[in-house]
């Protein structure tokens, strides 16, 4: 405290001078260590990172997009039917109470009887409530206390697996108890068992409810959430909020990956019908789950994903006439509308390309088309993968040493299924030519004579590749047919002989 004789001593002039003239020496200064320009309409530059850290290294900086704030919805909980609260009446302690607001959102209070609190934030209410009260009390001194929150009631639409109405439990305390955890978007995806591989996670809509008439829409951005953790992304939900979760407008097979690990993305593990139609042994619809059998033997085929070539195994493998390049994958999306990917399974066989195995999901559609034009090497490497299956059968009839049914490993020839059933059988066989039946995909039987040239290598002349269910037929030789016929004659005169000779003439 200043006392009077330091007064005095302050009011001479010369002294008052002395003394401004140091408050402006020292004013600066101070403006100075507090990193602020003594010139007001000066540009403070910074310090360089050479300057500050003389040791470091400089990273060049990335041209990398950055993604905008997401526009935080207004948190404020609003009261409702259901919700426990406590009026509290200061110095009135007569008229304070727990009160459970009804679905039509009004209570009956004391004195001034019914006040709809629905829609308003405690302080709100509070607000109303104390207004009301000024006719009967002097000075009113209203709070409200939310002791017990409502479920919360929310809807889920767009592109998840279960679309629909949830309602949501509330983690924590309840009474007096505050710390009341409520479920986030991701627990509402989640319920409503995860989005499907057809949904755009990067503009997922919420609608919420503002005030008594009021709403507001937020847009969340939710591969920002898988690739850098950002979880402002994950806001909490409130009663009455609408999720949307809009339809990709076109399709990444590498975002597409991501999402199916993302743990609010579809059950992983959950069976999906698919049909495939098309180059395959067997087209129908399967049951495709990770880790299935491969549908040629029962065996486990691993605990892979569910994907195209999963598929394919469970439909018995690709024929020869396969196209792997352009297989087409047809999606129905939650609006009516379908996605259609393009897939080249080439690409997986050549460069390891493993998103152009797309997994697939319920309702899914694969079409594998008939190639246009196969190298005969391209076939022999498509045989050894695991999109063919691991054998066919092939009749080979006639005249062979092994006639029957024969397994042949896919894309194999005419000449290996000559010498898988022991070759020709000596002088009774034609060899110059076999005739090659086939029963086609489109229900006809087509049959062709084939000049056999084992010098050959693979060709649709004199070699061709053979498909699952083919017949080869060995005729007989000019001479084999002579013989026979000979045969047949000489049979009822030899038994004509031998009856003389049983006689004795």
């Amino acid at each position: 405290m200043v006392n009077a004789g330091s007064l005095k001593f302050l009011a001479q002039p010369a002294v008052g001078a002395a003394l401004l003239t140091a408050v402006h020496l020292i004013v600066p200064s101070a403006s100075l260590a507090q990193g602020q320009s003594v010139f007001p309409n000066s540009q403070t530059v910074p310090p360089t990172r050479a300057q500050v850290f003389p040791n470091s290294q400089t990273v060049p900086r990335t041209n990398q997009p950055v993604s905008p704030p997401i526009q935080q919805p207004d948190t404020n909980y609003l009261l409702g039917g259901g919700d426990l609260i406590r009026v509290n009446v200061f110095e009135v302690p007569e008229y304070t109470g727990e009160y459970q607001i009804p679905p039509g959102g009004a209570i009956n209070l004391p004195l001034i009887g019914s006040v709809s609190v629905l829609g308003l934030t405690t302080e709100q209410a509070a607000d109303i409530i104390t207004e009301k009260y000024r006719k009967f009390l002097k000075r009113p001194q209203i709070s409200i206390n939310l002791l017990s929150p409502r479920p919360i009631n929310i809807l889920v639409a767009g592109e998840v697996t279960r679309p629909g109405a949830y309602t949501l439990t509330l983690q924590g305390g309840a009474g007096q108890n505050p710390g009341v955890q409520y479920p986030t978007v991701l627990a509402a995806l989640t319920t409503a068992q995860g989005v499907t591989l057809a949904a755009d996670v990067t503009q997922v809509k919420l609608r919420r409810k503002i005030g008594r008439s009021g709403e507001q829409l937020v847009t969340l951005n939710l591969k920002e959430l898988i690739q850098t953790g950002d979880t402002a992304q994950d806001i909490t939900l409130r009663d009455g909020d609408v999720i949307v979760v809009p339809t990709a407008t076109s399709f990444n097979v590498a975002e597409a990956r991501n999402l199916f690990a993302a743990n609010f993305a579809a059950s992983q593990t959950a069976p999906r019908t698919v049909a495939i139609i098309g180059e395959v042994y067997r087209p129908g619809s399967y049951l495709v789950s990770a880790g299935a059998t491969d549908g040629q033997n029962g065996s486990a085929a691993g605990s892979g994903l569910p994907n195209v070539t999963r598929a394919i195994q469970l439909a018995g493998g690709i024929t020869s006439q396969a196209d792997i390049r352009n297989i087409k994958l047809r999606r129905p999306t939650r609006v009516g509308s379908e996605q259609t990917v393009d897939i080249n399974l080439w690409e997986l066989l050549n460069k390891g390309d493993v998103n152009q195995d797309v997994i697939v999901q319920d309702g899914d559609t694969i079409v594998v088309p008939t190639a246009t034009q196969l190298s005969p090497a391209e076939a022999t490497q498509l045989a050894t993968t695991t999109l063919s299956p691991a054998r066919i059968q092939v009749g080979v009839v006639g005249e062979v040493k092994q006639p029957g049914a024969v397994q042949l490993q896919p894309n194999s020839s005419l000449n290996q299924a000559l010498l898988a059933a022991g070759g020709f059988n000596d002088a009774r066989a034609r060899t110059a030519s076999v005739e090659l039946i086939r029963l086609n995909s489109n229900g006809s039987v087509t049959k062709r004579e084939i000049k056999v040239d084992f010098g050959q290598g693979i060709n649709d002349q004199t070699n061709p590749i053979l498909r699952n269910n083919d017949v080869v037929v060995v005729n007989r030789s000019g001479l084999a047919r002579t013989t026979d016929g000979l045969n047949i004659v000489a049979g009822p005169l030899g038994i004509i002989v031998n009856m003389l000779r049983l006689f004795g003439l």
